[in-house]
Parts: C-alpha cells; sequence; structure tokens
C-alpha cells in the first residue's frame, strides 16, 4: 500500500509511528465494517501540529473536543462518521472526540480542515468515496487505483502568469470549485474565467441569464454546482469572479478550428479552441470522471490527468 501511495504522489514523510498511524486509517478506510448490508462510513484527523484556539475560526465551525484515549480504538471508530464528528489520533496516543455543528464532510470541507489543522485527514464518505488530504493535496480512491489532486495552490502558480489574466485569487477559487466541488463529484463541466470586460468570441446562448453567483462566496457554491449537473455547456464568469452565462456552447472560429487539434473528447476541444479565440481567458474543463485541464490561448497550462 505504501508504495502505491508513493506512486499516487503521496511521499510518507514523518516518523515511522506516524506512517504507521497514517497506513492503519487507510486500510481501515479501504476496508470498511459491514453492518446490517451497511458499509459504516469514518473520519480521522491525523496529528495536528497548529494550535487548537485557531481551530475554530479559521474552520468557521463550533467544536466540542473530549478524550477518546480510554476507549480500545474498535470502540472509538464507532462514534466518528467522518461528516460531523471524527476521530483525532496521536502519535502519542492521546487521542480526542470531535463534533461539529454542522457536517463537513464534502472535499472542500477536508481541504479547508486540513490546512487549519495542519494534518492529514483520511475520510470513508457515506458515499463509499476513501479520501486522504493533507499538504500534498488530495488522493482520491478509484477502486483500482489512487487519483492525485495536487493543491491548489500549486496550479495557481502555472497558471496566474500574468496581471493580464486577471486576479490570482479568483483564478484560486475557480480552481478549488473545479477540483473539490465538481472533479470530486464527477460532475463534467467548462468554466471560464474572462479577466477583459469587453465582448468575448460568439458564443451560442441557450439559458437565461443566471443568478449572479460569486465563485468566492461560500453559500453560493451549491446552487452553482447543482445548476451545472444539469445543463451541458460552459459557465462564463467576469473579472470578479461573478457568473455571467451559464450553458452556452462555445463557437470556434475557422482559424481555431484548422490551427488547434483536438483533445480528448468534445469539452476538452471546444475548451480548448475557445481559449485560442480569447487568449486572455483562463478555461477549465472538468471531465466527468474527475480530473481537470486548464487552458489559456490555445494550449494546456495545467491537468490532473495521471497520463
Amino acid at each position: 500500500m505504501a508504495e502505491e501511495l508513493e506512486e499516487a504522489g503521496l511521499a510518507l514523510d514523518g516518523t515511522e509511528a506516524f506512517r504507521e498511524l497514517l497506513l492503519d486509517e487507510i486500510d481501515h478506510a479501504l476496508r470498511p465494517a459491514v453492518h446490517e448490508r451497511r458499509v459504516v462510513s469514518s473520519g480521522t484527523i491525523l496529528d495536528p501540529h497548529s494550535d487548537p484556539a485557531t481551530w475554530e475560526a479559521g474552520t468557521q465551525l463550533h467544536l466540542t473536543r473530549g478524550p477518546a484515549d480510554q476507549q480500545p480504538l474498535p470502540a472509538a471508530r464507532l462514534f466518528a462518521d467522518g461528516l460531523s464528528s471524527w476521530l483525532l489520533r496521536r502519535t502519542d496516543g492521546v487521542d480526542e472526540w470531535m463534533v461539529f455543528d454542522r457536517p463537513a464532510g464534502s472535499e472542500r470541507d477536508l481541504v479547508v480542515l486540513a490546512s487549519v489543522f495542519d494534518a492529514t485527514i483520511v475520510q470513508r464518505h457515506p458515499a463509499g468515496w476513501v479520501r486522504l488530504v493533507g499538504s500534498f493535496g488530495v488522493l482520491r480512491w478509484e477502486g483500482f487505483r489512487w487519483h492525485h489532486e495536487p493543491p491548489a495552490g500549486s496550479w495557481t502558480e502555472a497558471v496566474a502568469t500574468s496581471a493580464r489574466h486577471g486576479n490570482a485569487e479568483v483564478i484560486e477559487d475557480i480552481l478549488e470549485f473545479a477540483i473539490h466541488d465538481l472533479g470530486s463529484m464527477r460532475i463534467g463541466a467548462l468554466l471560464i474565467y474572462r479577466p477583459d470586460g469587453r465582448p468575448g468570441p460568439p458564443v451560442e446562448e441557450r439559458l437565461p441569464t443566471p443568478p449572479p453567483l460569486r465563485i468566492d462566496a461560500a453559500t453560493h457554491l451549491a446552487p452553482l454546482r447543482h445548476a451545472l449537473a444539469q445543463v451541458d455547456g460552459a459557465a462564463v464568469f467576469d473579472a470578479n469572479g461573478v457568473l455571467r452565462q451559464l450553458g452556452v456552447r462555445l463557437v470556434p472560429s475557422d482559424a481555431a478550428e484548422h490551427s488547434v487539434e483536438a483533445l480528448r473528447g468534445t469539452r476538452h476541444t471546444a475548451a480548448r479552441r475557445y481559449s485560442h479565440d480569447d487568449p486572455l481567458a483562463t478555461v477549465i474543463a472538468v471531465s466527468d470522471d474527475g480530473p481537470v485541464t486548464v487552458f489559456r490561448n490555445g494550449a494546456v497550462l495545467a491537468n490532473s490527468y495521471a497520463d
């Protein structure tokens, strides 16, 4: 298992005690308990290093904590659902219960938790997804291999190369949404960020003007994700990260059709050719099997395909 993780992009750093703890939790998540035909979910926060006084403000959660080191581990696991209740394990054996005031089990939630706690998180979601989250990004178990999504910040370094291409923070917000809200749920989509307020290349508008949902507003992301799961075409965001068009069909120019080669399927080809016609735009294609590709000016800037 350790070799598989390292090949997928997870360097097993830390002490031998931490590596044993991590592998034990991964093994538990991959081989869960089954009770009356129900597969049990779970969630563990491993060896946090940040100051606990910062946890509530950083996660925007109310945390209830209590000691869990007086119970055998199998008994302690019974209460950790990986959504609103978690087991916090440390290499020194001083384990805790942790209960949140709301469920926090989405991939986006896990990224925030791992960052604020400065910890590694292992979760088996009730839907069956197994995820590892930490400073390395996200590793998702796909049933036969691990898929690695690097931290969104590392994507931003490759993508936000010039002020002409817009606000780096907005680009990072869109990338995080693409990776953790869409890709993690296998929602295929096309996202276009246009930093230039002038009219863009011709597109076919097939839906009414959408509500002005903001990519930097956490409360706006659920309705945006819900809509994208039901429509084809692209979502277009303005320089401030506000949704301006939804479900548009991209119409490539003759020059793009003749000079920009097809890539993968229809969605990626449309994204690549549109980026040629709108060279300052950042275009993100999310595959319906999870991986994400970023285009600009007809070129691939970054992607998370294993091949």
